[in-house]
């Protein structure tokens, strides 16, 4: 896992290092890797030209590769000055016109001086957005860690420029306009690649902000990380988590998993929550829900135990509650609370706790959900989704797995994580039906609720983005997540 810290984490984390080592230069090793970063791109670009040459020209790939920096006054300008000051010699048989518009008026006065250098060239806002549009590469050192949300009119062209022509933008920290601590996406450069330094900020990694972002990159300064209680999951975390059988298991050492969920008015989400237990690897699914979902799920799935008693289904190592339930039913999940196992609280369930709910327990709320829990509007939820995730699970005791673009787990000491992300198309009606199914099962294989929450939640969107058959339907999608974990089966084999 790797943390997500603070604009300010970052900037104690900088001055502990300076303390420790007087006269140390980060922006040099920093400069370095934009610099190699920027050469990388340039290099695509030219192998994937016709005719393979560099691009130079707006009608011809003729000519010398053009590279603007766009530069603010600070320090960022600072890295991506010195970055194009590196790049004739990680790309000594490219021609190349190097250019920098300094955006604020000034700029980085010695990142200025080693750019000019090497021939650099400075251009006004004029000759900038002109350029924009035929640039082989444009590195965005306009604003950092402490820039303010949006870009000047002039800059905003250039960005604007960038996305009409598709002109590969590299940015240094964060796309300019963005705000370091903030998902918000503001009027800003949407980058192909993102070069940042010593952490990930809130911006690199939660939507909308970190679609502007492209592939971040994290480039170890020699600073030691911020400690933070925000941690990113990696794909190398969902491998090793994943509650993969061996020839000790077996059905019910690999976990139960009952199902109450659905109505006769809304038996496909317990269809739906069915296929996510079992596509995600579940020894055995028992469900307890009504009539006739009960008869689509076995048609669907007959290896499902369709009790004749739903009120004693049998032993089960978690229960999924609430999906398809048209209101809060307090009896109904009564009955599942219980048993004294682990509960996934879903949809309807939601508005039906009670005082305490067994240990492990998750709440699976989107934004609306949670905002009609902390009788709070859905407006304050959705700009803020972190703080209210933990404010819930606070009040409730549970963990709290908040869906949506960027999904949290939160425990209820506000620790939180942050799945993988996914793709726009998984935001269907039964996608959270499914996802509800995929949880019960790693929370009926005896994971901690945070990781349960967070797996289940990163498998799905690994699926869909490795599908890439959009759009398909979550029944669907729910009989690919094999796909994923075999994959992370194999990444684990030496």
């Amino acid at each position: 896992m790797l943390p997500v810290v603070s604009a300010q984490d970052i900037r104690d984390a900088e001055q502990a290092w300076f303390d420790a080592h007087p006269g140390g230069d980060l922006m040099a090793v920093a400069a370095d890797a934009v610099a190699r970063a920027a050469a990388e791109l340039v290099s695509m670009l030219a192998w994937y030209s016709e005719p393979p040459t560099p691009r130079g020209g707006a009608d011809s790939a003729e000519g010398p590769t053009v590279v603007l920096v766009v530069a603010g006054p600070g320090n960022n300008a600072g890295d991506a000055l010195f970055a194009l000051a590196g790049l004739p010699d990680l790309l000594p048989d490219t021609e190349l016109d190097l250019v920098v518009w300094p955006c604020a008026g000034s700029t980085h006065a010695d990142g200025l001086a080693a750019a000019k250098g090497v021939g650099a060239r400075t251009v006004d806002a004029d000759a900038a957005l002109s350029l924009a549009a035929r640039a082989a590469l444009v590195l965005d050192g306009v604003s950092g860690l402490g820039g303010r949300p949006g870009l000047e009119p002039a800059v905003l062209a250039v960005a604007d420029a960038c996305r009409a022509h598709r002109t590969p933008v590299l940015a240094v920290d964060l796309p300019s306009g963005l705000v370091a601590d903030s998902h918000e996406a503001h009027a800003c450069f949407t980058a192909d690649l993102t070069v940042t330094f010593i952490a990930h900020k809130p911006a690199h990694v939660l939507a909308p902000a970190s679609g502007h972002c492209g592939e971040v990159r994290l480039v170890d300064l020699g600073v030691a990380a911020p400690t933070s209680d925000l941690q990113l999951v990696e794909e190398s975390d969902c491998a090793a988590w994943y509650p993969t059988p061996d020839a000790s298991s077996d059905k019910y050492s690999r976990g139960v998993v009952g199902i109450d969920t659905g109505t006769d008015d809304y038996p496909g989400a317990a269809v739906l929550g069915v296929a996510g237990a079992l596509w995600s690897g579940a020894g055995m699914v028992r469900y307890a829900g009504p009539w006739r979902p009960a008869d689509l799920v076995l048609a669907a799935h007959p290896s499902v135990v369709v009790p004749v008693d739903p009120a004693d289904p049998g032993r089960v190592q978690a229960w999924v509650c609430g999906s398809g339930w048209p209101g809060p039913d307090a009896e109904r999940l009564a009955r599942r609370v219980a048993d004294d196992v682990p509960v996934v609280v879903d949809a309807g369930a939601l508005g039906a706790l009670p005082d305490a709910l067994p240990a492990q327990s998750i709440l699976t709320p989107h934004a609306g959900e949670l905002a009609r829990l902390l009788d709070v509007e859905r407006a304050a939820v959705e700009a803020d989704p972190l703080t209210h995730a933990r404010r819930a699970a606070r009040q409730t005791g549970a963990t709290v797995l908040l869906k949506g673009a960027s999904q949290f787990a939160v425990d209820p000491d506000g620790t939180a994580l942050l799945a993988l992300p996914g793709t726009a198309w998984t935001a269907t009606a039964g996608s959270g039906d499914v996802l509800a199914g995929i949880v019960g099962t790693f929370l009926a294989a005896g994971l901690p609720a945070a990781r349960a929450a967070v797996l289940g939640a990163s498998l799905q969107a690994a699926t869909a983005r490795a599908v890439r058959a959009a759009p398909i339907p979550p029944e669907r999608l729910a009989e690919q997540l094999g796909v994923i974990i075999a994959h992370w089966g194999d990444s684990l084999r030496p």
